[in-house]
């Protein structure tokens, strides 16, 4: 019990990282992709999250219920393992865009 616990704790903590990281990117960046008079990029409804997917980098608009769903957090695992925290290009998912497409029209 108190394994799964803490596991859910490890988990929750790589969780807040990545969203600290991606709230990030757009004060980094500036304008980027545009940003209202709050600091918030343009195009993404609030409760969503832009990923980029794929060698060529499709940006998809994800909602964050996704981040608390197992096989979400495993594409997120792959992403921290290929890419690590300390990158300037976004929330990068390395996976093909079928199996990204696939997964997510699943979670929906």
């Amino acid at each position: 019990m108190a394994m799964k616990k803490a596991n859910k704790l490890t988990q929750t903590a790589m969780i807040k990282q990545i969203l600290k990281r991606c709230s990030s990117l757009g004060k980094k960046q500036s304008n980027v992709y545009g940003e209202d008079e709050n600091g918030s990029p343009l195009n993404v409804p609030k409760g969503h999250f832009v990923v980029y997917v794929g060698e060529n980098r499709v940006r998809y608009v994800v909602p964050i219920s996704f981040l608390t769903r197992p096989e979400f957090q495993l594409l997120l695992q792959q992403a921290e393992e290929e890419f690590g925290f300390d990158h300037d290009m976004g929330l990068t998912i390395p996976c093909e865009e079928v199996v990204f497409r696939s997964l997510t029209s699943m979670l929906r």
